[in-house]
């Protein structure tokens, strides 16, 4: 099991017990590169329970590395020095960085030390022109290992309690959930919607219909993931219902509608709450993030009993689709199209004001009047706008202020939200999670622009996760990210997307903060193909060139887009197991023809059990 850590620098880290690493004055980030002129040797320290010949017995070891500095484009690196015991065993191959600022430099440190014929550690040591900082990485009670499995979660249709409060379609929640288990499926994941909880008025909760839920997969001894759902359903992609705001929240929207966000033609999108009115007392009395406070307060009082035990994980909606992210590109009413760059959500009269008073803070009063006017629209290319262009207004001062000041106003709303969750979960024994889009189109474009209007200000140039996910770890939260079933090939090639090098960079970034990372499917998907990727890709690579790396380890857990009539059929059937198989036992880099033996077992198994939850959702 992967041991704690932490490291000094923006930095990655493989190996066990505590680390520090002890660098030389003039190695310091502040360093120009070019000031270093061959490998320099380093000091690290180790420090840990595990190094000493007497198990449990705390002790200290150190050993050198060389350092070595390059610009961001050289394609190779330095190796260390053959002192260094099994040196070859840690070397590197560096390509160029596809995000990397062009004026920084690039300091790995490669090293091994033989801990009293015992420990071997390597660290992969990155520095840019972002100041040092100390990252913790804590061992969790989902954590499996290097070596070990990837439990697996299934979410459930997104009207499993519908708006009478009961549970839907019961007969085929009690057998599909029979199913699951026997197919070794971990848990589920249920959305809990606001909009059902409290539709009788304001601190009205009625908890009934997921009570009756949670124990249904309680009986069956599946563990639940449960979404504090603060948007509605229906105007994204596979929503299949509709479940809108408490009534009471819609009537004060009715009564001033820049309660929401709005783009700059004044289309309104009601799906969630502008977080431009976070700490205002628009809702009766009460702001929207006491409201959401209240809300999880509620759950918390209302499922004390189960929370750490059956209820292992609480993820907490920050957006759209429960992500946190603007609503960018809004597929209701056929307003976006992929692969649109979306437009900038920040003409609601809270969104606006703010700008002003941050343009006439930095004595730029005309920027505060609003975004970008030459951005385009929802479905333009990148190309076809003069701010999104190759060289165009994303890369002047007024862009740099603009989408900082949209992206830290984003981070400012998780910041708010997740510290509200983080204390009141604290104790309970549950993980706390949020989500984070993968927008993965225009991502091989310089100026990223469908992951601008969104709100992450992540260009060929600037880290735009990073502050994500150093945001998480401030709270101990863990980064659930989409996309892993997707791969670069399948895309079209018009479009520059690379869901693979996002995975990536995301994945990089989360370590770097020491952020657990969990992983969803986008898409329903029930083909090999996906299930192969997903497989591949839940072993998480710590560097930006990942698939010739061996230093990995599982993603903590992974969420599969979900239980439905399809997920049951028989052939789909076939292949979920297989898949189920190789996420719990790890064997991402096996041959799937070696469990099809044991697959089949559990498929003839669960087969009636199969049959009666696809019937039951059909005809339901």
């Amino acid at each position: 099991m992967a041991a704690a850590c932490s490291v000094v620098g923006p930095s990655t880290f493989w190996g066990t017990g505590r680390s520090s690493v002890a660098v030389p004055e003039e190695s310091s980030s502040s360093t120009s590169s070019s000031s270093i002129d061959g490998p320099t040797r380093v000091r690290c320290i180790i420090q840990g329970s595990n190094l000493g010949s007497v198990p449990g017995q705390r002790s200290t070891k150190d050993f050198e590395v060389s350092l070595t500095a390059s610009p961001f484009s050289s394609p190779a690196i330095s190796p260390p020095s053959t002192s260094s015991p099994s040196a070859d065993e840690w070397w590197r191959t560096q390509s160029s960085r596809g995000c990397a600022r062009p004026d920084g430099f690039d300091m790995r440190m490669f090293g091994t030390a033989t801990v009293e014929g015992e420990t071997t550690m390597g660290v992969d040591w990155e520095v840019g022109a972002s100041s040092w900082v100390e990252h913790h990485l804590e061992e969790t009670s989902t954590s499996r290992g290097t070596s070990g499995g990837v439990p697996v979660f299934v979410m459930l249709p997104l009207d499993s309690v519908n708006m009478n409060n009961s549970v839907n379609r019961k007969r085929a929640m009690n057998a599909g959930f029979l199913a699951l288990k026997s197919a070794g499926v971990e848990g589920i994941m249920m959305d809990v919607w606001w909009g059902i909880v409290e539709k009788d008025g304001p601190m009205k909760y009625n908890w009934s219909g997921y009570v009756d839920l949670i124990n249904m997969a309680k009986k069956h001894g599946l563990k639940v993931q449960c979404v504090m759902s603060f948007h509605q359903c229906g105007g994204n992609v596979g929503d299949s219902c509709n479940i809108p705001l408490p009534p009471w929240v819609v009537e004060e929207i009715k009564k001033n509608d820049d309660l929401v966000y709005t783009d700059k033609y004044g289309n309104r999108n009601y799906e969630y709450l502008s977080l431009g009115c976070d700490d205002l007392p628009v809702l009766k009395g009460r702001t929207p993030v006491q409201a959401y406070s209240d809300f999880m307060r509620s759950f918390r009082d209302t499922f004390k009993d189960l929370l750490g035990d059956t209820i292992i994980e609480i993820q907490v909606g920050m957006g759209p689709a429960g992500e946190l992210r603007y609503p960018g590109y809004p597929e209701q009413n056929g307003r976006w199209r992929f692969p649109g760059i979306g437009e900038f959500q920040c003409y609601d009269k809270y969104m606006v004001a703010n700008l002003k008073c941050a343009a006439e803070a930095i004595g730029k009063p005309a920027w505060g009047n609003g975004g970008p006017s030459d951005a385009g629209d929802y479905n333009r290319w990148p190309d076809e706008t003069t701010f999104f262009s190759r060289d165009g207004g994303w890369k002047t001062a007024y862009g740099e202020f603009f989408l900082t000041w949209y992206s830290e106003m984003l981070l400012k709303h998780g910041e708010r939200i997740l510290s509200s969750g983080a204390g009141i979960f604290r104790g309970t024994g549950a993980v706390l999670s949020g989500k984070v889009a993968g927008i993965h189109w225009h991502y091989g474009t310089r100026s990223h622009a469908a992951e601008l209007t969104a709100g992450y200000y992540n260009t060929r140039y600037r880290d735009g996760y990073t502050p994500i996910a150093r945001m998480f770890g401030r709270h101990g939260v863990t980064l659930n990210f989409t996309c892993i079933e997707m791969k670069d090939e399948e895309q079209p090639p018009q479009a520059a997307c690379s869901p693979e090098s996002l995975l990536r960079q995301v994945t990089v970034a989360s370590r770097a903060a020491g952020v657990r990372l969990a992983g969803e499917n986008a898409l329903p998907r029930f083909d090999q193909s996906a299930y192969n990727q997903i497989v591949q890709k839940s072993r998480l690579r710590f560097n930006l060139h990942g698939e010739t790396s061996e230093d990995h380890e599982p993603m903590c857990a992974f969420t599969y887009l979900r239980m439905s009539e399809n997920l049951f059929q028989a052939d789909n059937w076939r292949l979920f197991v297989g898949f189920v198989r190789h996420m719990q036992e790890g064997r991402t880099f096996q041959p799937w023809e070696q469990g099809h033996q044991d697959s089949e077992s559990q498929v003839h198994a669960t087969r009636p059990l199969v049959q009666e939850a696809a019937q039951a959702l059909m005809y339901h």
